[in-house]
């Protein structure tokens, strides 16, 4: 217990300056870093041994944020769609050079980690710049709330759905990918982080924002965030599940890796962003 609470410190620490210094390079760095762990996490917990595809994956995921943050692909006018059709050829060729020991299963979860997941989290980045994106539909302080609403519906239903679940529950919730879970503790959960996302909400339009954000907005979109942070939850036990873990890594003593720590950001920043770009289209 005493590992797991310095542990938590220490990291609950490093998110704080991070936070405090959301719009320095910190916050690229910060993110780089967990995408760089994160990768090796999976393609360590799928057995990878194929050592051009493992030097590739861990260098695409440290650069993706940085691609991201600097919007380099459109600087050098660099097209994405060609950019990712190399790279899975690449992916398929480096198999094909060693596939006495390389399964494609291994190409599949390398795409997942050294692409996918790297962009998921990059997309803290992206809801930090919807100001920048939609300039005359957000400001920037409207963004820092959303911002800080992904990391609450992310990090703080999980956190209060063990509180309410280890009191409360009687239901199990998914006891086949996690037996710990129960309907209680998802359901309060929800309503406790829907509570703190109003309590937040109402400090941001008291004191901060000249454009308030609609209380009608923010009720379901936290709702919904919250029920997608758990699905990410899941998603990540099951792919734990299927090779015998019981977690990702040991970076965070007593709470795990780094993909035990973002599962749930890594569904929860995406679809937030893609929220705002299918409002953009429709509305």
């Amino acid at each position: 217990m005493k590992t797991r609470v310095l542990s938590a410190l220490s990291w609950g620490s490093l998110a704080i300056i991070t936070i405090f210094f959301i719009y320095s390079p910190l916050l690229v760095i910060f993110v780089s870093f967990v995408s760089l762990i994160a990768a090796n996490e999976i393609l360590k917990a799928a057995g990878v041994k194929n050592i051009p595809i493992l030097v590739l994956s861990h260098a695409l995921a440290a650069v993706i944020p940085f691609v991201i943050e600097y919007d380099l692909l459109n600087r050098f006018s660099i097209p994405t769609v060609s950019l990712a059709i190399f790279y899975v050829v690449g992916l398929l060729c480096l198999m094909l050079m060693q596939y006495e020991k390389t399964k494609f299963e291994h190409v599949a979860m390398a795409l997942v980690a050294s692409a996918f997941v790297p962009y998921a989290l990059s997309a803290f980045i992206l809801v930090r710049d919807l100001y920048k994106a939609y300039p005359g539909s957000v400001t920037r302080l409207q963004a820092l709330y959303f911002f800080f609403m992904g990391i609450v519906c992310s990090w703080m239903t999980d956190a209060y759905a063990y509180f309410v679940g280890s009191k409360l529950g009687k239901h199990k919730l998914s006891p086949k990918i996690s037996p710990k879970k129960s309907v209680e503790g998802a359901i309060g959960g929800v309503i406790l982080t829907l509570i703190l996302n109003l309590v937040v909400l109402f400090f941001f339009n008291r004191f901060y924002l000249s454009s308030p954000i609609s209380v009608f907005l923010v009720i379901p979109l936290s709702i919904f965030l919250s029920v997608v942070g758990m699905l990410g939850d899941l998603s990540a036990s099951v792919i734990k599940r299927n090779y015998g873990l019981k977690d990702f890594g040991t970076i965070m003593k007593g709470h795990g890796g780094a993909m035990d720590r973002f599962d749930s950001c890594i569904f929860v920043f995406p679809v937030l962003y893609a929220g705002f770009s299918l409002i953009k289209v429709f509305v």
